[in-house]
Order: structure tokens, then C-alpha cells, then sequence
């Protein structure tokens, strides 16, 4: 499972020669700045200097340290525009990914999987965090290498010029505590003793991918393996979807007693390096709760309005001290620009208030790299990665905006350039190790509409 192989370009190689590049303005640590200097040496860049006279490679409009992709189900990608007319719920749009899930093998999820991961590097993202549960073949079956669905989602990382952070995913159950269901046998792998050394097996070669593990939910993860989760992060990150729907907060407090939030703290699971995808339905105990015990939540704003699951609690969460990032989840649509700024567009509409959060903490939202696991990137420093992302300020969108509020109208479709630990992966608009993913997409889209 290679790029070349797979009818891609050969991969343009990590550079390890020093570069400089020259920002009309670029969003520093410490805010916009003009005319700025940005040494790269390597995969790090070594110096910035701003009101420098220009050198090197000019990047034509707003450079900004690339964006994390804290929370991404790379196959939901095949349900876009095929469930948004339809009324129903979150859980009669789960009965179509089921579907999609079935019809996925190695081979078909890598090739989605990195035309996927394309879209994200084009739409400004240079890292995922792949919340993986689609482990094994469907109905169950062990394929002879147990962990071939994470290597496939690393061979597409690696051709579509991304960060990686495979997220492995316990899933033992179906609802608290029912067995599981048809569809979701290849999630599952027994009990939490066969996860956790199936998850360990997974050992990618260094580079551009990271591991972590994740609880699926509290629906699906029994109490008594929660915290064998836990101990297997072993210092990396640990993720869990967290009261996205309301019913998944009545069910546990009939189950055991407590909210999911409450259940999760109690079994260990969260800490620092824990992330609470959606956080949706919380009640002040369990901010609370996230707040002492320092984990983080991921928002995926368009997917959460796209299911109709709610707006969360950010800035509540936020004046508590809970860290915040950010995810295009089920890729209703791939665009970090929406992300951004639909958490402080969500916040005006729910507070009747404007001005919910300053761009720089929009930024640290829209930037958080250390919750999958890159502590060193996300910032245009000295010391930290070069992975930059630079948007037009003239085109039909920008034109006219002030520099540091560009991304209250900026489009994925604005994306310039794009580099991911000192390579370029996107110039001039075009992806340089997939051309053409679009068409990478609809293929194997249609391919798996049609098994």
C-alpha cells in the first residue's frame, strides 16, 4: 500500500536542507505580524523574525501554524451527501454507517483513507487523530495480521503528507452491556485482554505517525475494562466520545448510578492527556469534573449540527479551565476554517452575545497538536515543526478583510500552500502527492455504494 503503487506521484521526501520563507504576515505566539523571516531547518524551523526585508520563497498572504485534526473517522467520509436530506437521528444515521463499515477491507480503506486525509492536508489540517475502530474483517474475522487496518491507515497518511495519531479503539459491547450487534462484530475484540494486546502488537515504524488508544463510549466500554483502557495509554493520549446524545446520559445514570463523565473520572480515564469528543449534554458537576481532573474536549461543531446532536457547553467549559480543540469527525464536511470559527459562532447563538472568544484563543483551539500527541507543533516559533499553512488574502472571499480576522471568512478553498514538517505538500492550491484527489474520492466512494 504505497502512493506509487496505488496510482499516485512518488512522495516528495522530507527535507533536510535549511529554507527560508517569507510571510506577508503571519499569526506569531504573540499575534499578526508583517514581513516575517521563517528559517526551516529540516523539519524544525529555526528562526522567525518579523519587519525583516524580503528573502527566500515568498508565501503570499496569511501564514498560520497548520491545523489539528483532533477527532476523525477517515470511512464517515463515504456518507457524505448521502444521509443529509433525510429526516431521522443520530441513530438512524449510525444504521448507514454500519453499512459503509461492512463494505470497507484493508485495501479500500487505505485507498479512502488517504484521499481523505488529502482533503484535510488541502483544507489546512496537518495532523489527525484517526479514532480507529475498524479493526478486523467483517463478522469478526481476525485478519493474519491483526492490526492490517491500522497499518493501511498509515501507508494513506503517509501518501497524503500527514500527521498521524492512530487513536486505537476499545469497543467490546453493544448498548451497556448487550452483546454486540451484527454490525458491529468486526469492531470488537472480545474482551478488553485481547484489545489491550492486539493494541500493543501495533508498533508503526518512526515518522510522521503516532499512537495513542481510545474508549469508544461508556455504551460500549464496561466499567471494569475502563480502566485497563487507561493504563494501556501509558503516557499517550486517550480519547472517548462523551455524552453526545442525551439518551447515552439517561442510560448510564439508570445503568450505574452516575454520568458518563463521572463514570470515566471514577475508572481513571481522565487525566492531562485525556480528550472528551463532543461533550455535548454535561451537567455543572461534570464540568466540573473535567476540570479538575485536566482533560480536554474536542468539539466537531459541523458534524454536531450536520446529526442535529446540539451545541456544547464550550465557553462554560472553557471559563473552568477545561482546554478546547477541535475536529471534522464524521467529514460531513473537511474544512478547518468552519471549524474554527463555528465555536465562536455556535457561542453567539446560544448566548445571544458576540465576541465569546479572542482570536489568539481561537487559535490555541484550532491549533491543539499536543492533544493527539505533537507537543511541537502548532506554533511558529523557533524550536517547533514547520508545518505552515498559508490562505489567500485576495481572493473572492478575503478580499478586503483586516489580516488577523481573514479566518472568519477564509475557505478550504483559500488553502496556498501547505508544509508538514519542513516538505511541501500543497502549492499554488494543488496537492503534490495525490493530484487530483476528488477524483481519488468519488471512485472509491461509488465502489463501495455499489458492493
Amino acid at each position: 500500500m504505497t502512493g506509487k503503487d496505488a496510482g499516485g506521484a512518488d512522495r516528495v521526501p522530507a527535507s533536510s536542507a535549511t529554507n527560508v520563507y517569507w510571510a506577508q504576515y503571519a499569526w506569531l505566539p504573540d499575534g499578526l505580524a508583517a514581513d516575517v523571516a521563517i528559517e526551516v531547518d529540516g523539519s524544525t524551523i529555526r528562526s522567525v523574525a518579523s519587519g525583516a526585508g524580503r528573502r527566500g520563497k515568498l508565501l503570499h498572504g496569511l501564514t498560520i501554524p497548520g491545523f489539528a485534526n483532533a477527532h476523525s473517522h477517515a470511512f464517515h467520509r463515504a456518507l457524505r451527501g448521502r444521509t443529509q436530506h433525510e429526516r431521522g437521528s443520530f441513530w438512524t444515521w449510525r444504521d448507514r454507517m454500519y453499512i459503509v463499515a461492512a463494505s470497507l477491507d484493508p485495501d479500500s480503506c487505505y485507498r479512502l483513507a488517504r484521499a481523505v486525509y488529502a482533503e484535510m492536508v488541502l483544507a489546512g489540517y496537518t495532523s489527525v487523530g484517526e479514532f480507529h475502530y475498524l479493526h478486523h474483517a467483517p463478522g469478526g474475522r481476525r485478519y493474519t495480521d491483526p492490526n492490517v487496518m491500522s497499518a493501511a491507515l498509515v501507508a494513506a497518511a503517509d501518501d497524503a503528507g500527514i500527521r498521524l495519531t492512530v487513536l486505537d479503539t476499545c469497543y467490546l459491547t453493544g448498548e451497556f452491556g448487550m452483546p454486540l450487534g451484527e454490525h458491529q462484530l468486526r469492531f470488537g475484540d472480545g474482551d478488553v485482554g485481547a484489545w489491550a494486546e492486539r493494541a500493543a502488537a501495533f508498533m508503526p515504524e518512526p515518522g510522521l505517525v503516532r499512537t495513542g488508544v481510545a474508549v469508544h463510549s461508556v455504551r460500549t466500554v464496561p466499567r471494569a475494562a475502563l480502566g485497563v483502557v487507561a493504563e494501556q495509554a501509558a503516557g499517550r493520549p486517550v480519547h472517548v466520545h462523551l455524552s453526545e446524545q442525551p439518551a447515552e446520559n439517561r442510560y448510564c445514570l439508570a445503568f450505574y448510578g452516575r454520568t458518563p463523565t463521572e463514570l470515566l473520572a471514577a475508572a481513571g480515564v481522565l487525566g492531562a492527556r485525556a480528550v472528551a469528543v463532543h461533550a455535548t449534554h454535561l451537567s455543572a458537576t461534570d464540568i466540573r469534573v473535567l476540570a479538575e481532573t485536566g482533560a480536554r474536549v474536542c468539539f466537531c461543531p459541523t458534524t454536531e449540527r450536520d446529526l442535529g446532536d446540539g451545541i456544547g457547553p464550550a465557553r462554560a467549559l472553557f471559563d473552568a479551565g477545561v482546554g478546547l480543540c477541535l475536529g471534522s469527525d464524521s467529514h460531513a464536511t473537511v474544512d478547518a476554517f468552519e471549524e474554527w470559527r463555528a465555536l465562536e459562532l455556535h457561542e453567539r447563538l446560544v448566548s445571544h452575545t458576540r465576541g465569546r472568544f479572542t482570536l489568539a484563543q481561537l487559535y490555541c483551539a484550532a491549533t491543539d497538536h499536543a492533544a493527539i500527541g505533537w507537543p511541537e507543533c502548532g506554533r511558529i516559533a523557533p524550536g517547533a515543526a514547520a508545518d505552515l499553512v498559508t490562505v489567500d488574502l485576495d481572493s473572492i472571499r478575503t478580499a478586503g478583510t483586516a489580516p488577523a480576522a481573514a479566518l472568519f471568512a477564509t475557505t478550504a478553498g483559500d488553502v496556498r500552500e501547505v508544509l508538514v514538517a519542513g516538505r511541501p505538500v500543497v502549492s499554488d492550491h494543488h496537492h503534490l502527492l495525490l493530484p487530483r484527489p476528488e477524483n481519488l474520492l468519488c471512485e472509491e466512494i461509488e465502489a463501495l455504494w455499489r458492493s
